[in-house]
């Protein structure tokens, strides 16, 4: 049987979640919260649908609002009882697209999103290095100089020119700009020549898993080929390297920029996952 989440079936879920936390072959994009009270939170502001049998719970998934449209979290399952959930919750979408996210290797999510009408639109691949030993390579080359923000103006020039990959931070107000890189796990380094910035990374922290992310990294197209990536990469490393509980640095490259993904095989990183992003197309108005 399908249904709407109770507050009952948060013991149910939260053993999905640790079940797939288990293997990353498993991976799906899923709630952050592993408390069962923000947990029930969460689910109060999207719908959440459950499968259950005699023996439970046995599959989960929801959809809450994101981008233009909506995410699914999930969905989470042991084995099977995934097509009918994807189906109930196709149901409730009032004609919006929905993202899904899912590892590249847990094969029986994707046949179901598949199945269900998503198509993969990209596959984004993660390379981690020890963070020690590419903060050693730190330098700033003669000319150039860094700081540890942007006036917001720049900050969006150059996230434009660089790649419009995340077009919803353009939208940003300065307020909103701001709030962000107040956040103690977010960080940034820019590169300027004079007095125009040619590059930035922006890093996220992750003290439980010991970790950074450079979740952006942006070079001016006049600015390439003369290694600056190389060079954002290293500064953001020795950024990182300040705060002594981060062990790792992590990167992303979505399936088509080569350019990053030869930078990151130069410097040492290897690979350690990949997410496949899916869409299901909404339903044009009339």
């Amino acid at each position: 049987m399908i249904r709407s989440m109770q507050a009952t079936d948060i013991p149910d879920i939260l053993s999905l979640l640790h079940w797939m936390d288990a293997a990353p072959e498993r991976e799906v994009f899923a709630p952050d919260s592993r408390d069962p009270r923000e947990l029930h939170l969460e689910c109060e502001d999207g719908l959440c649908l459950v499968e259950e049998d005699d023996d439970g719970v046995r599959a989960y998934c929801a959809l809450s609002p994101f981008r233009d449209g909506l995410v699914l979290e999930g969905p989470i399952s042991e084995g099977g009882h995934m097509g009918a959930l994807l189906a109930r919750a196709a149901q409730h979408t009032d004609g919006q697209p929905v993202y899904a996210f899912s590892a590249r290797d847990n094969l029986p999510v994707r046949a179901a999103l598949e199945g269900a009408g998503f198509a993969p639109l990209h596959s984004t691949a993660f390379y981690s290095a020890p963070l020690d030993r590419i903060a050693r390579k730190a330098q700033v080359p003669p000319g150039y100089r860094t700081t540890d923000s942007l006036p917001v103006a720049e900050y969006r020039a150059l996230y434009r020119a660089a790649e419009d990959a995340w077009a919803g931070r353009l939208d940003w107000t300065p307020e909103q700009y701001a709030a962000h890189f107040a956040d103690d796990t977010v960080g940034l380094v820019a590169l300027w020549r004079d007095n125009q910035p040619v590059g930035f990374a922006e890093l996220e922290y992750s003290p439980d898993d010991a970790r950074a992310d450079v979740t952006y990294l942006a070079v001016h197209p006049a600015e390439r080929g003369q290694g600056l990536g190389r060079v954002l990469l290293a500064l953001a490393a020795a950024e990182a390297q300040a705060r002594p509980e981060l062990r790792t640095l992590r990167v992303r490259a979505h399936d088509h920029l080569h350019a990053a993904r030869a930078l990151y095989a130069r410097e040492g990183f290897t690979h350690c996952r990949s997410i496949v992003t899916y869409l299901l197309e909404g339903e044009e108005e009339a």
